[in-house]
């Protein structure tokens, strides 16, 4: 039986986005978000995710926590490029930003939010595998607001620049990437020795490994509708461009009338009646 991964976003949800599971999220945030101060992580609470996969196949499977002081932390795991990763993440993220903001509440008051894409491909060529971007000034790139921030960790570059475990980020983005089970069974971290026993659990259960291989299956239908439709594209482009080559071609055939026409005096009215031409058109001949 082949081992889950939880690189795939449905299996991700079950280990970190569960109240029992709060511990493991907690430590994996402590190992991203290593300038603040973390007491107490509530993972908020959703509908059931067995319907979710069944009703919306492909809806954003992304685990939200609020930390001890209000901070809004939304995770997402995606193993598949949309080449749309920065846009995607500023739309969730300034809208979990926006949520943040109770009725009443002053501006001023709106907690912080932080978004973490972890992918499974890389979103910038340069740069190290976790970069963390956040708004600034052109003003000496003074900083504008701390309370908008977003986490890039990019397993291929981590895959490759990585040769040796030296935190506890890369502990658990080796567990999370799940390639070599000696060296995660090598790991000395009891919160990643208890991810790894769940999906071990996970990964013998009947019904998981059945919506895992759905939510597989529902991300391979989408990639493939998709490059189709770019393919249908290209070559509807080539028909668009032979398209406008042939009625390019027609007007300048109108034109090359036009002029041998104005220079046997004929009536511009005329020569608008048999080329079709606007009489701007024939004035700028």
């Amino acid at each position: 039986m082949s081992r889950l991964k939880p690189t795939n976003d449905f299996i991700f949800k079950k280990i970190f986005g569960q109240a029992k599971n709060a511990d493991l999220l907690k430590d994996l945030l402590e190992s991203i978000l290593t300038d603040i101060k973390i007491n107490k992580v509530r993972i908020n609470k959703d509908v059931s995710l067995e319907r979710k996969m069944i009703t919306d196949k492909l809806g954003i499977l992304d685990v939200v926590a609020t930390l001890n002081d209000g901070t809004r932390v939304n995770v997402e795991m995606q193993v598949k490029n949309y080449y749309n990763t920065v846009e995607r993440s500023l739309f969730y993220g300034t809208g979990v930003y926006h949520e943040n903001l109770d009725s009443g509440e002053d501006y001023i008051d709106i907690p912080r939010s932080i978004s973490i894409w972890i992918t499974d491909y890389n979103v910038f060529e340069e740069g190290p595998f976790h970069e963390k971007a956040r708004l600034k000034r052109d003003y000496e790139n003074k900083l504008l607001t701390d309370k908008l921030q977003f986490h890039y960790i990019q397993l291929p570059k981590f895959r490759e620049k990585c040769k040796r475990i030296s935190s506890k980020l890369e502990e658990w983005l080796t567990f999370i990437q799940n390639e070599n089970l000696e060296e995660i069974k090598m790991i000395n971290n009891k919160y990643v020795k208890k991810a790894e026993e769940e999906l071990e659990y996970l990964t013998g259960d009947e019904e998981t490994r059945r919506l895992a291989y759905l939510r597989e299956k529902a991300i391979r239908d989408e990639m493939a509708a998709m490059a189709k439709a770019r393919k249908e594209g290209r070559e509807e482009g080539k028909e668009e461009g032979k398209e406008e080559g042939k009625n390019a071609g027609i007007k300048i055939g109108k034109i090359m009338d036009a002029k041998k026409m104005l220079a046997k005096k004929m009536d511009i009215n005329l020569i608008m009646e048999i080329t079709g031409l606007t009489k701007e058109e024939i004035e700028k001949i």
